[in-house]
């Protein structure tokens, strides 16, 4: 039986940790780190880090955060964004993380995922793959953050993803993501079919039940959160944002306002939750 990932992913714009909708209209949440450190204590299986400007502006900047993370923690660390080049990988990992996440490189030339995957190994491999619906229904690649379409049939693309030696894909519904409306599980469904490798599933979880019906209609191995965590802890969690000044939309973290059209929840209570509905993952 699967035993279930649950990965918090952290979306990062200059120091600070934001969130947006579409992956787009970003706002500052706070001090990654701290989210970080919070995620790992109450058991998150995998961190994800993605630097989430860093194909507009051709660079990855995480090198700190990436330092100071796999210091203190000890569970898997996965980076992506900017990445396009094989220095690029073996920069972020010689800084510790163990995996790394591309896209807009491995779309504009497919062999890189092979030469990646034959230098640092299958399992070291991740490609993102950022998903539309169309109006007639089918779901195109996109990359840069879901600005630039591709015209890439994302089935197809899955398997050649595959065949070209990824060890992992992270399905992320452009349409769904940062929204609360609910994973794509035809989205999801359409790629977990294809590829033996294991799926992640991203963008659109609101609800307990939601992902659990998501886990149990698809064939993904782990589920990738951002909003409901995130927001959860800023409502619950008792320590002090420290928000970078240098940039970044902060009215929403300096207003005091709860983030209410999600429904929130945490690692701990989606664990549980899986545990009841005889989901396996890890606990405890």
């Amino acid at each position: 039986m699967r035993k279930i990932r649950i990965i918090s992913r952290l979306d990062i714009k200059g120091p600070n940790l934001v969130k947006g909708i579409h992956l787009e209209g970003l706002r500052v949440l706070g001090d990654p780190q701290s989210f970080c450190e919070y995620y790992y204590n109450n058991e998150a299986d995998e961190i994800f880090y993605m630097d989430c400007v860093a194909s507009l502006f051709e660079r990855n900047s995480l090198d700190e955060i990436i330092t100071k993370t796999s210091q203190k923690t000890f569970i898997p660390i996965t980076v992506g964004g900017g990445l396009r080049t094989i220095e690029d990988i073996r920069n972020v990992l010689q800084q510790g993380a163990d995996k790394v996440c591309i896209n807009t490189a491995a779309i504009k030339n497919p062999q890189f995922i092979r030469q990646a995957s034959q230098l640092f190994g299958s399992s070291t491999i991740v490609v993102a793959i950022e998903a539309i619906k169309q109006e007639n229904g089918a779901y195109f690649a996109f990359i840069d953050n879901g600005r630039e379409e591709t015209g890439k049939d994302i089935v197809a693309w899955a398997k050649e993803v595959e065949s070209l030696g990824a060890g992992e894909i992270v399905i992320t519904s452009v349409d769904r993501e940062g929204t609360g409306e609910g994973f794509d599980i035809d989205l999801i469904k359409s790629v977990t079919d294809v590829v033996s490798i294991p799926v992640v599933a991203h963008g659109g979880g609101s609800s307990l039940e939601d992902t659990i019906q998501m886990i149990k209609e698809t064939n993904v191995s782990a589920v990738a959160i951002a909003s409901a965590f995130h927001y959860d802890t800023i409502n619950n969690a008792k320590f002090i944002n420290n928000v970078s000044t240098s940039e970044g939309n902060k009215n929403f973290i300096n207003s005091g306002k709860r983030f209410s059209k999600i429904n929130t929840f945490s690692i701990l209570e989606l664990k549980d939750a899986l545990i009841k509905a005889d989901i396996q993952c890890r606990r405890g």
